[in-house]
């Protein structure tokens, strides 16, 4: 807000870009193989855990388009840039995710009725494959989850994916000890569960975003009290708190202050942006500073 914002996280998420690009491609690398496994195999597991792999992949990525989005220069055109694509990707991604989980679902239940052959250390092989992959992701990004906040996320997705391996390394045992087909079943829709809530949560988030609302994190009646809490400020309208995109948000407000405070107007900005930068985390704040009766000759206004 004002001057001085901090963007020592970016600086860090762009220390790590290229952590962050290497585990991507392991990721996505671990995505195909078990794809292809799943096929071969037969395995609904499989599927299921390559649809979980995508998900923290996407994850992965949005971090790294983090870094990308915020080096690039607003325009005339775009004076936000290209921000908002991050969180149409994500809405995108939900929905994709909320299609292959109903696949899962009705595959698991044709299967109940009439289980097809797995084979069981196939299971195994890939899932293996998929562990050792995420454990070694995991120790790329362990030092730099410690120094930025979008790697630490990039850190957890591959946590969550090298447990859903774990998962359907259990299955694959259970089909190869036992012959119990339906195991594979069961472990795809407990790794189908996992994901509709995190999908869920993802697409609430893109649309409360894509719908200007208000951020979570901030109540708006309390920064109207913090301004009015200034002894020139007679009156606070117009006051508006949205996301640009993720840990971007942005406010702007109408300050109704008595015309003789208006004479140092630069003074009155700074004591403002210094009182919410002290309680509220936002990027970027625009405050219009206007004397007593302008609303009058506004056009339409908002609470």
């Amino acid at each position: 807000m004002g001057a001085g914002h901090d963007h020592g996280t970016i600086t860090a998420g762009a220390a790590n870009s290229k952590r962050l690009a290497l585990v991507l491609g392991m990721m996505l690398s671990v995505a195909v193989v078990q794809v292809t496994g799943a096929a071969f195999s037969g395995s609904l597991a499989l599927l299921a855990d390559a649809g979980h792999t995508v998900t923290d992949s996407f994850g992965v990525a949005l971090a790294l388009a983090a870094v990308w989005i915020a080096a690039r220069p607003a325009t005339a055109q775009r004076t936000f840039g290209f921000q908002r694509a991050e969180i149409l990707a994500a809405a995108v991604n939900a929905i994709v995710l909320f299609l292959l989980c109903g696949f899962i679902v009705m595959e698991a239940i044709d299967r109940f009725r009439e289980p097809a052959e797995v084979s069981g250390m196939g299971m195994i092989l890939v899932a293996g494959f998929g562990l050792v992959m995420n454990i070694a992701a995991m120790f790329v990004l362990r030092s730099g989850a410690e120094e930025s906040l979008n790697v630490k996320g990039a850190y957890l997705e591959v946590m969550s994916d090298a447990l859903a391996s774990v998962g359907v390394i259990v299955g694959g045992l259970i089909v190869l000890f036992t012959g119990w087909q339906q195991a594979d079943t069961l472990v795809s829709l407990a790794i189908a569960a996992i994901i509709v809530p995190r999908a869920w949560s993802l697409l609430k988030e893109a649309v409360h975003i894509l719908l200007e609302a208000t951020p979570k994190n901030v109540d708006l009646a309390e920064v109207r009290s913090h301004l009015m809490g200034h002894p020139a400020v007679i009156d606070v309208h117009d006051l508006h708190a949205w996301t640009i995109t993720s840990g971007v948000p942005v406010m702007s407000a109408h300050v109704v202050v008595a015309e003789e405070d208006l004479r140092d107007t630069g003074k009155m900005l700074d004591e403002l942006h210094s009182c919410l930068t002290g309680h509220f985390d936002v990027e970027h704040s625009t405050l219009q500073l206007e004397p007593p009766g302008h609303a009058d000759h506004e056009g339409a206004r908002h609470p």
